[in-house]
């Protein structure tokens, strides 16, 4: 069992118990007692609290984006009545929540997916798909769900995953690592993965290390206050243990896309002596995702808990290349993707000087 996925246990107990804890609330006494009624003042508070109390980025979010959790209540509440319709009460609270610009905030009602996916759409996009598929070509191995490689003709694998949703088997990674076997290097292309499992992240990267590497390191909320955190614990990626592993060097093509379980793949292979990361900085969403229920049954997703790097920064906003690069226009006008460019040209140069 790897370590994210005991805490994502930790963390459901740690909920649990945070459940029990009194809601805490500055207003007067009148307007407690409305707060979970099923009414637009009810669902309101409901949501704001279950925010305040259980939202592990707080702080962050106050440092670098100015939010200020109290004066969003305040601001938002004035738009708040009791013949407000359905319709309107959702997009105000989805507006109040996405002032947080977290793509695991959302919340969910039968006609609609609030969501703020600024993380990924205030960028240039550093992709193209139809320039990908023309690197693929059309003879290119498909790994599993998602998985795609080949051989490029100057030596060098290229390797897409296309989404952490699924699993790639050990005797597939095997199969992929005989196939490269002659290579120079290996390009792995993530851009525009938006996640999935974090295990099936972790699973892939344990497969380019011969050492276990401290990769990261998480805490879990303890109480419902902003700042109500236990202590950091570690996540070390072990070896791969009787599977084919990749010691030779790897460029990791990245890009805002790039978000939750790509972003902790992208951190976790940055962590390896082996790997450089190529491109833009990832997209983000560095905390653990739960989900909460209002009075009238709309769902609440939110991250619960914070995930640091190996030097033990966060990496909600993201994870930056070695190499930062951009899409040439240039370059796509010809048929060529500047990234996928840039990494051959670095590991060539590599072979010449080691």
């Amino acid at each position: 069992m790897s370590r994210r996925y005991l805490l994502h246990i930790v963390c459901v107990v740690a909920a649990f118990f945070l459940m029990l804890f009194p809601l805490s609330c500055s207003w007067n006494q009148e307007q407690k007692d409305q707060e979970f009624s099923n009414t637009p003042y009810g669902n309101f508070m409901a949501l704001w609290t279950i925010m305040d109390e259980r939202y592990c980025f707080f702080d962050l979010k106050q440092e670098k984006l100015g939010v200020d959790w109290n004066e969003v209540r305040d601001r938002y509440a004035a738009s708040i009545s009791d013949n407000i319709s359905d319709r309107a009460l959702f997009e105000v609270l989805c507006k109040m929540i996405g002032e947080l610009r977290d793509g695991h905030v959302n919340l969910t009602s039968s006609y609609d997916y609030g969501r703020n996916w600024s993380w990924k759409t205030d960028y240039p996009a550093n992709y193209s798909r139809d320039l990908r598929e023309k690197y693929l070509g059309k003879n290119y191995i498909i790994g599993g769900n998602g998985y795609y490689h080949r051989i490029l003709d100057d030596n060098i694998g290229y390797l897409v995953v296309e989404s952490f949703e699924s699993f790639i088997s050990s005797g597939r990674i095997n199969v992929m690592f005989n196939n490269m076997s002659l290579c120079n290097g290996l390009i792995i292309d993530i851009r525009d993965n938006g996640g999935g499992d974090l295990r099936a992240a972790e699973f892939l990267a344990s497969h380019f290390t011969e050492k276990t590497v401290t990769v990261s390191y998480y805490c879990y909320k303890s109480g419902p206050g902003h700042n109500d955190f236990s202590r950091l614990y570690s996540n070390e990626l072990s070896p791969a243990s009787e599977d084919l592993r990749w010691i030779k060097p790897v460029v990791l093509l990245t890009n805002r896309g790039c978000f939750s379980s790509a972003n902790d793949f992208a951190f976790t292979m940055k962590a390896l002596d082996n790997v450089t990361l190529l491109g833009d900085t990832t997209g983000g969403g560095g905390g653990l995702p739960m989900s909460s229920e209002l009075p009238n049954g709309w769902v609440v997703r939110f991250s619960s808990a914070p995930t640091f790097d190996a030097d033990t920064c966060h990496v909600e906003f993201g994870v930056a290349p070695d190499i930062r690069t951009d899409m040439k226009d240039e370059d796509i006008l010809s048929g060529k993707d500047t990234y996928i460019e840039e990494a051959r040209k670095f590991i060539n140069d590599k072979l010449v000087n080691p």
